[in-house]
């Protein structure tokens, strides 16, 4: 029983989504693309797929320290299903690094709760956030993560909320400084970033993404009413970081809506916060089997897809 295995937090359960997130690499890169196979890009792909286990390694660190959810492996597990549901995630390099800069903000923003280093904490996650930017320009939108939190943890000290402006300004400061070195093009550069914004989905309309999307859908709508619920229910200290995943998940979608370039690699923003809602939705489920179900339909979608 899959449900089961994964109820428990184990060193195994790590090896195991590294395993499954390593074949629906493989088989995406295989049916989806048509790269040429050659040493360096077998040396490229490795560490493009490298990048996608730093993700998950640092994502199930962050939860864990944090108390996001409780000692299981539900979230890693959720996380892997849901991008072996939409295989595109692991088709757009850029994304895949702004995901996993944003996982090194969120850490550092959720540790606000401790109060501790509050100054360096806002100028990591800064920092973070704007190297992300420069590989997706929209993903600039989780600054509004950054004084959520400042807000949330009742951070009032002003200076404190002029730091993350200086992070970024550093980042932008730093990249202009690469430009000039090597001669790139800055003006260039600037209009090739893709500030437009595009409702059209259309792009988006195959089956496969379809039917996986309408079931990280449900699965999202049916969960978040618990969440939302049970929030009330966590300590005075806690209940900010679970409220700022709420926000992150508003940030996600939002990012998915407006991307002027829909091929469905936008939704991996959304599969942390989801994962870490859902979660926290089968930590409450006392009936075994409904948790065993739930996760076999994610489990089943890809191969749906594949047929599809």
């Amino acid at each position: 029983m899959i449900a089961n295995f994964f109820s428990k937090s184990k060193p195994i359960h790590l090896v195991i989504i590294s395993l499954v997130l390593l074949v629906a690499f493989v088989i995406s890169k295989l049916f989806l693309t048509n790269i040429p196979f050659g040493f360096l890009e077998f040396f490229k792909q490795a560490g493009i797929f490298g990048v996608v286990l730093v993700t998950v390694f640092v994502f199930d660190f962050v939860t864990s320290k944090n108390k996001l959810t409780k000692k299981n492996s539900f979230r890693v597990l959720f996380f892997t299903l849901f991008m072996t549901m939409i295989p595109q995630t692991f088709l757009d390099t850029n994304l895949i690094f702004a995901n996993l800069f944003v996982m090194f903000a969120l850490r550092r923003i959720v540790s606000l709760r401790t109060q501790k280093e509050v100054k360096k904490k806002l100028f990591d996650a800064a920092l973070w956030i704007s190297v992300a930017t420069l590989f997706y320009f929209w993903s600039g939108l989780f600054f509004i993560l950054i004084f959520a939190a400042l807000f949330l943890f009742r951070i009032v000290n002003i200076k404190d909320w002029f730091i993350p402006i200086l992070g970024m300004l550093t980042i932008a400061m730093i990249a202009v400084g690469f430009m000039i070195i090597f001669q790139m093009n800055l003006s260039e550069y600037l209009w090739s970033m893709p500030y437009q914004i595009s409702l059209d989905f259309s792009t988006l309309n195959k089956p496969q993404i379809i039917t996986s999307a309408t079931i990280i859908i449900a699965y999202f709508i049916w969960s978040l009413f618990y969440y939302v619920r049970n929030i009330k229910s966590k300590s005075k200290s806690y209940k900010p970081s679970f409220i700022l995943i709420l926000i992150a998940t508003i940030i996600s979608i939002l990012i998915l809506i407006i991307s002027p370039n829909k091929t469905g690699a936008e939704f991996i923003f959304l599969f942390v916060p989801l994962s870490i809602i859902l979660t926290n939705y089968f930590e409450i489920i006392n009936e075994k089997w409904f948790q065993e179900v739930l996760v076999w339909i994610l489990v089943l979608t890809p191969v749906v897809g594949l047929i599809l």
